[in-house]
């Protein structure tokens, strides 16, 4: 059984900042990238970042600058501090982690940034 838990969501006007965070556990032997979703009503799960067991990162084109996705692998956990929100960027987030070749995901957390 393996659990993944977001926490961090809320309600913040544009421009401030909210610091997402995702802990992993249960029977995960080896977690091979961590990553951040975010969606919309009626629209697809989009990545938001994605960092790799080595610490590698790659980002959404439009969220590279504000978004900073980092991870403590003795905690299982990745982090993602979000800076300059816009009201686009209200969604539900969600982590999702990799491991020996399968993805779990969190409930997700809401995201809400008001103008």
């Amino acid at each position: 059984q393996v659990q993944v838990v977001e926490s961090g969501g809320g309600l913040v006007q544009a421009g401030g900042s909210l610091r997402l965070s995702c802990a992993a556990s249960g029977s995960i032997f080896s977690i091979n990238a961590m990553a951040w979703y975010r969606q919309t009503p009626g629209k697809q799960r989009d990545l938001v970042a994605r960092i790799s067991s080595g610490g590698s990162t790659n980002y959404a084109d439009s969220l590279k600058g504000r978004f900073t996705i980092s991870r403590d692998n003795a905690k299982n956990t990745v982090y993602l501090p979000m800076n300059s929100l816009k009201p686009e960027d209200t969604a539900v987030y969600y982590c999702a982690t990799f491991s020996r070749g399968y993805t779990y995901w969190g409930q997700g957390t809401q995201v809400t940034v008001s103008s």
